[in-house]
């Protein structure tokens, strides 16, 4: 049951934030530029999210068409969003404020659901061990430096900011760990889900927030899986049965706040995206990195834009909706929601467009973005194409009409009524 709000939403947004916003160099950049504690302190000493709006960030996933957002509270970096009583390596120390508690309440107050991202890995904790992740991996010392260092001591100290987290601010839908990585690389030692004592953590989280949905990145089997900026290729099965995922995607590549990275995905294929996944009974997870004062970039905000104007006129194919066991047409996908079946044109086709068999199962077809009526007529295998006349689709084939002219939308979607069912 705790799982019916998420299929249903089918579409949400994360927020990645923190210290290295205002680097705005990638958040790994502490560990793509090896970076220490004492190089990578300016930036907590200078972290002024004068800009960072929590209402403005859940009207703008509502607006989109997001069901529900999620905050990272802590990411690699260990630097804490909220007010933390294991640490004052937190937001509350360096600028006064609970952005946790902002986050949470503006989110509840736009009707969507609440989700916490928290990072198992922590580069800035005394006690957490260099391993192959690690910004110090390279260093001359760094094996030395994991002399007295306890894992143990690291395990009490993140069970206690789950705790925190779930204990200190309502009800919370939705948790996503990052990230469990067990595999040995240069000579050193990744962590598994003994590093964070994964099942009692696991049984923490369901004894504390029983409604919550947990992902699959402690490296034990939860609630739903995470690729992460690739597409799957059909719906998800773990020894044969269907599995809840969600495809976590950013932008352009980076989570956090890049300045430089201009690669940016345009909105027509991040819908595209988001059909697809939804075509297959997945969700989108789509992230922005708000910038060094918290603020959604331009070129965001921008794309959030065109995508909530696509929502606004086709979301009925996205939420609530899910996978057809029907054959899709080469220009696009198929999404079902009751007796509504929905073709979203990847490509737009001249004139017809021809699907495999639906002869005489759809009693009505319109274009979504407007609700235009569009002819529809049934193949006849007995008749013979002419210089002028289509013909020779298989029997059983439903051709529908279509205008010449693509509609002014980022990908079109034709409504199917289903007779009879």
């Amino acid at each position: 049951m705790r799982q019916d709000w998420f299929d249903r939403a089918r579409f949400g947004m994360f927020v990645h934030f923190g210290l290295y916003s205002g680097a705005a160099r990638h958040e790994w950049v502490q560990n793509y530029e090896r970076l220490t504690d004492a190089d990578y302190r300016q930036y907590f000493d200078h972290f002024e999210p004068d800009l960072f709006d929590a209402r403005a960030i859940a009207r703008r996933a509502r607006e989109t068409g997001m069901g529900y957002v999620v905050l990272t509270t802590k990411h690699h970096e260990g630097f804490c969003l909220w007010d933390s009583a294991h640490t004052d390596f937190t937001a509350t120390t360096a600028c006064g404020r609970d952005l946790v508690r902002e986050f949470v309440d503006a989110v509840r107050a736009e009707g969507l659901k609440v989700g916490l991202y928290h990072s198992l890995i922590d580069w800035h904790h005394p006690d957490f061990t260099v391993d192959w992740n690690h910004p110090r991996r390279d260093d001359d010392e760094a094996a030395a430096l994991n002399d007295g260092r306890d894992m143990a001591r690291y395990r009490a100290y993140l069970h206690g900011q789950v705790r925190e987290l779930l204990t200190g601010y309502g009800d919370i839908d939705y948790l996503f760990f990052d990230f469990t990585y067990p595999e040995q690389k240069d000579g050193w030692q990744g962590k598994g889900p003994e590093d964070w004592d994964s099942e009692s953590l696991l049984a923490m989280c369901r004894e504390l927030q029983p409604g919550m949905l947990v992902n699959d990145r402690l490296g034990i089997p939860a609630d739903f899986v995470t690729p992460e900026q690739y597409q799957p290729t059909s719906p998800l099965t773990l020894d044969g049965a269907p599995v809840a995922w969600e495809a976590c995607q950013t932008l352009n590549g980076s989570w956090g706040y890049d300045r430089d990275n201009t690669d940016q995905k345009p909105a027509t294929l991040l819908v595209q995206m988001l059909a697809d996944s939804v075509s297959m009974d997945g969700n989108m997870l789509l992230n922005i990195g708000p910038d060094g004062r918290g603020a959604i970039a331009p070129r965001d905000e921008a794309t959030l834009g065109e995508i909530g104007e696509w929502m606004r006129l086709h979301s009925a194919a996205v939420v609530g909706a899910g996978h057809a066991p029907f054959e899709p047409p080469r220009e696009g996908v198929y999404t079902r929601r009751g007796d509504r079946l929905y073709l979203h044109l990847f490509t737009w086709p001249l004139g017809h467009v021809h699907l495999p068999h639906l002869a005489g199962r759809v009693s009505y077809a319109r274009l979504l973005n407007d609700g235009s009526w569009l002819r529809t007529t049934d193949a006849d295998p007995e008749q013979v194409a002419s210089n002028m006349t289509p013909a020779g689709e298989a029997a059983g084939t439903l051709t529908v009409h279509l205008p010449v002219r693509r509609p002014d939308v980022l990908v079109p979607v034709i409504e199917l009524t289903l007779a009879g069912e």
